[in-house]
């Protein structure tokens, strides 16, 4: 008896210390114990998951059978062993489970008219069936697919990243790989921020002031709530409308400092503004815009040719922009296709998508629509009581969950005043710039390019 008394509690302080060595560092606990344990389950249940979920074939094998042989005067029958061709269920190939920082990824070799799109279909199945958090699909190349398991979620908790170094890129949360969000103007340069009051959408832009505002770039603004947004960063913005009148005018100047420095381009011989010298290489300029929405919306017909001027000027600035260090970052509550077709065009040049939680699935279509339809549902499925979480159409061309920091109002502020030296000052960014148009033949020349 004595024995069994200390058998279990030497069994009760392993498992005591298991768990707190779990709960104090949880990577090691993951790389030592819990890794090994989940390879080796994964691997020895993965045909039975795969025939639940409707990932085998039927495949013809030989393989040996029992069959009758002969009735044995007793009443028993004999049987014996036959080699013959049967079908069996076979299950893709898998290699060993790779472990991450928060779950593992493990390859498979698909089977013959096997796809991506079978296996995103089977994700949610598969989550259920390990008990994990989520399952995500990828293919790097045809015939093989990677599924990244998470075995719980990495964006409960947000921690402050050392925010990037390298000009026009902002690192404003954390993906659901664990990885760091980086919004990066340089090689995605439109973005689409849509979103309802109180996703996150606001704390996103709060972020991205906060990254830029030290970097030697131009913050112009676009406020349709009368400035009650932006006002307060005015310090490190060039130029800020409040309203569709003051849109249009800096509509204007934003074209015309295209043209300038389309000019400037042409005679130097680049195709845009960083294959210039760094001595003329114009001032980078970052376009926020708060209330997409307000510069379509039509209350009279005679603001028809208001919007209609507002919606060209954005959509010039969309398509040239790029090129001569122009940059758009759209934000809205409510973009819909019902605004018009220059919402849709424009949304054709933001290659950058990202989707909080929104209140009408028009919304979620428009700014995800030509991507993943897996996105859609997930999109749909933020919770208001996580804000900040978005879907977001990343640069490698896959899209994932992400939560932005939190950045207080007042944090914005004190790096807009902090750093409102290095605004640049709008009339001299734009002195002479409406002396130069662009023509139609600028135009198709640069659409082309």
């Amino acid at each position: 008896m004595t024995d069994v008394l200390w058998s279990l509690l030497g069994l009760l302080c392993l498992l005591v210390c298991l768990w707190v060595w779990r709960r104090t560092h949880y990577r090691s606990f993951w790389l030592l114990i819990g890794y090994p344990l989940t390879a080796i389950t994964v691997r020895a249940t993965w045909r039975k998951i795969a025939l639940g979920c409707g990932l085998t074939k039927k495949r013809q094998r030989f393989w040996f059978t029992l069959a009758p042989s002969a009735l044995v005067s007793t009443g028993t029958v004999t049987v014996r062993r036959r080699f013959k061709r049967v079908a069996v269920d076979t299950k893709p190939w898998m290699w060993l489970p790779k472990p991450t920082r928060y779950g593992w990824r493990v390859t498979l070799h698909t089977l013959e008219g096997q796809t991506p799109e079978d296996y995103n279909q089977a994700a949610e199945k598969l989550a259920h069936s390990w008990r994990v958090h989520a399952v995500r699909v990828s293919s790097p190349r045809p015939g093989r697919i990677v599924l990244a398991a998470t075995m719980r979620d990495p964006l409960v908790r947000v921690d402050q990243i050392p925010a990037s170094t390298e000009l026009l890129k902002v690192t404003v949360g954390r993906l659901e790989t664990g990885q760091p969000w980086v919004l990066d103007f340089r090689t995605v340069p439109h973005w689409m921020n849509a979103g309802a009051t109180q996703s996150g959408k606001s704390n996103l832009a709060n972020a991205l002031i906060v990254g830029l505002a030290p970097q030697p770039v131009a913050l112009v603004g676009f406020d349709l709530k009368g400035g009650v947004e932006f006002t307060p960063y005015a310090p490190r913005l060039s130029a800020l409308a409040t309203c569709r009148t003051e849109s249009v005018s800096l509509l204007d100047d934003l074209v015309a400092l295209m043209a300038d420095r389309m000019g400037l381009c042409r005679q130097a011989g680049a195709r845009n503004i960083w294959q210039l010298p760094p001595a003329i290489r114009p001032v980078p300029i970052v376009v926020l815009v708060d209330e997409l929405a307000e510069l379509y919306l039509m209350a009279d017909k005679s603001e028809k040719d208001e919007i209609a001027k507002t919606s060209t000027a954005l959509l010039r600035v969309a398509q040239l922009g790029r090129a001569f260090g122009i940059y758009l970052f759209c934000c809205g509550q409510r973009i819909g296709s019902d605004l018009g077709p220059g919402v849709t065009a424009l949304r054709a040049q933001c290659s950058g998508r990202i989707c909080h939680r929104v209140n009408d699935p028009e919304t979620a279509t428009m700014t995800l629509g030509d991507l993943d339809p897996a996105a859609l549902v997930s999109a749909r499925s933020i919770a208001a009581e996580t804000p900040g979480v978005a879907i977001v159409a990343s640069q490698d061309g896959q899209w994932y969950r992400a939560r932005s920091f939190y950045v207080a109002e007042h944090a914005a502020e004190h790096a807009a005043r902090m750093y409102a030296d290095l605004t640049p000052s709008w009339a001299d960014l734009t002195e002479g710039t409406h002396d130069a148009e662009i023509n139609d033949a600028d135009l198709d020349e640069l659409l082309k390019a």
